[in-house]
């Protein structure tokens, strides 16, 4: 037995109310459990529970064994001053509370409720209830998913919020650095966020050529230490001597950079090439994405072809077999989408405390289609489609923090399938 599991059947009446009785042999009636308390303190709070013929009003703690009440250090709290019921699952003969009556609830426990938490526990597969969705209510699973969905960008606010402290609160920059980080994509995501943080927003800001734009950002790669034989990387290494001298700048080591298992067309040259097109392209970028409503409106901003040079080589001096373009594809501007423009526009909005701009920033991700991955996978094999990219989003997260790590007891799918066991 869990604490957390003792916390779910109280809280949601998973019990014989029946001849209740503590062990002192006095009767129990629940009239209001209390409610469930996030914070320190309780477990719940404001309960009225009837005690023979006595009303009690204040507050419920559980725990699993009578003796966790001194084992936790309660005694000598005073929030926990006003319990006026110690629910255990084991009585144990140890120091609970003062003058307090004690349920021992095991007896009372719903059998079917038991039974189906260890069933999701033992589950091998990567979803614990893969086999039971389908008897999930589609409203209980669609509100879920939109509750994960905004957890997954409160994480995010917090991860970018020392970003944003970095720029003074300027959102521009946190659109650079999270942009950055997204041509980087899952493997060389941490490198391109430290390549864009290592260079002064003002470079870019004073213009400039695309050759001095891809000169800073290769040369604060680490990429032009080498000797060429190409006229393109000995030019970006003669502009970067002089601007990496006027502007003080430390580079970063090149073996940050990682080639294994990409696809030539993922290889961190040709992003770091795409990225300089963007930045030289739009600097204004913030403004610009600010003012688009749709993700159609959006795309053109994101189209970018890295210079000709690039057109036949994957790294500097060595000449590809096979010329062609190499732009952003499609399906890396969906990417960027879903993982840093709409993130962003709802964070922002959420600062300003602007509803419609939030709602704004959900309508990007109803418009795309789910990324293509494992994760997602895993809830379409089981009969739960991903029909837009917001839902894609949301089976990460919900993947990521709950699935993955069996928090069955804090999913509203979980919930839903332990709440259905019967009444004995």
């Amino acid at each position: 037995m869990q604490e957390k599991l003792l916390q779910f059947i109280w809280q949601y009446s998973l019990y014989n109310p029946v001849q209740l009785q503590t062990t002192e042999g006095e009767s129990v009636t629940i009239v209001h459990p209390g409610r469930y308390n996030t914070n320190a303190g309780p477990d719940f709070l404001d309960a009225r529970i009837r005690v023979n013929d006595t009303l009690l009003a204040g507050h419920v703690e559980l725990h699993i064994n009578n003796s966790d009440w001194q084992k936790h250090g309660h005694q000598n709290d005073e929030a926990y001053k006003n319990i006026v019921l110690h629910v255990v699952y084991n009585y144990d003969g140890g120091k609970g509370p003062v003058n307090t009556p004690v349920l021992e609830l095991r007896n009372y426990i719903l059998p079917d409720v038991l039974a189906k938490h260890e069933a999701l526990m033992a589950q091998p597969q990567p979803i614990p209830c893969a086999s039971q969705l389908h008897t999930v209510k589609d409203i209980t699973k669609e509100s879920w998913l939109t509750r994960v969905l905004a957890e997954r960008w409160e994480e995010k606010q917090a991860l970018w919020r020392e970003l944003l402290n970095k720029s003074a609160g300027d959102w521009r920059n946190l659109l650079y650095w999270r942009m950055a980080a997204n041509f980087g994509f899952k493997l060389n995501a941490d490198a391109f966020l430290d390549l864009a943080l290592s260079i002064p927003h003002n470079v870019f800001a004073k213009g400039g050529t695309l050759l001095q734009t891809e000169a800073v950002l290769f040369g604060q790669a680490g990429m032009l230490d080498g000797d060429f034989i190409d006229e393109y990387p000995n030019q970006l290494k003669q502009e970067y001597a002089y601007l990496k001298q006027k502007y003080k700048l430390t580079p970063l080591p090149a073996h940050r950079w990682k080639y294994l298992r990409l696809r030539p067309a993922n290889f961190p040259t040709i992003r770091i090439a795409q990225f300089a097109a963007l930045v030289h392209k739009s600097f204004h970028l913030f403004a610009q994405i600010a003012e688009t409503n749709t993700v159609k409106e959006i795309m053109p901003l994101l189209g970018v072809t890295a210079s000709s040079y690039w057109d036949n080589h994957y790294r500097f001096d060595e000449l590809s077999d096979v010329s062609t373009p190499k732009h952003l594809g499609k399906s890396s501007v969906q990417n960027i989408i879903i993982n840093t423009i709409a993130p962003i526009r709802y964070l922002y909005a959420q600062a300003h405390c602007t509803d419609k701009e939030q709602e704004r920033a959900l309508q990007l991700l109803d418009e795309l289609q789910a990324e293509k991955n494992h994760i997602i996978a895993l809830y379409n094999d089981a009969g739960w489609k991903a029909i837009n990219a917001a839902q894609g989003q949301a089976f990460i997260q919900l993947y990521n923090n709950y699935c993955s790590k069996k928090r069955c007891l804090e999913c509203a799918v979980g919930l839903s399938l332990l709440k259905s066991a019967p009444n004995k």
